[in-house]
């Protein structure tokens, strides 16, 4: 694979496999490094790619980094919690600290969503796609979406006592 193939794969497949790990994980960083690192193993080991196994091939790849930046981060977390010491809670900016709270159980419910959930909320919530467009990107049906949507929006409130 010479600089022309690669650019021109990088190019086309880049951002999908970034959008796929970001419906997955829902952090922007961990999805554009993940999707880096891919590209970054392709062109390393120099993979001679036909065209019909290429998107199949990033899209395999991307979920095993994936898997492997997930495991470490939570062993991680695990670490740095059991170092965690509490604070006496101080009284002052009210406002921000339940904005911060609420934001917090926010992440947490929605790390929390079963991803097939997450994936469709995110889509729906955050680039503004439509139920048909979801359900097309996806290989579902509408109705499907529908009830997907409509459980994990069920999930949230119940999570965060709406």
């Amino acid at each position: 694979m010479d600089r022309t193939d690669f650019k021109t794969l990088f190019d086309r497949y880049f951002d999908p496999v970034r959008s796929y790990v970001y419906y997955r994980c829902g952090n922007e960083e961990i999805a554009t490094d993940v999707a880096q690192e891919v590209f970054v193993k392709v062109w390393e080991k120099q993979f001679d790619l036909k065209e019909g196994r290429i998107k199949w091939l990033l899209f395999r790849m991307a979920r095993e980094t994936f898997i492997n930046v997930y495991r470490k981060e939570r062993v991680k977390e695990i670490y740095l919690e059991s170092l965690r010491f509490s604070y006496p809670d101080s009284k002052g900016a009210d406002e921000d600290l339940v904005y911060s709270e609420l934001k917090e159980r926010y992440e947490s419910a929605l790390a929390r969503l079963p991803e097939k959930q997450r994936e469709v909320f995110l889509m729906s919530r955050n680039e503004e796609l439509k139920y048909s467009e979801i359900a097309t990107l996806l290989g579902i049906g509408v109705k499907a979406v529908e009830k997907r949507m409509s459980a994990a929006i069920a999930f949230l409130k119940k999570e965060l006592d709406y």
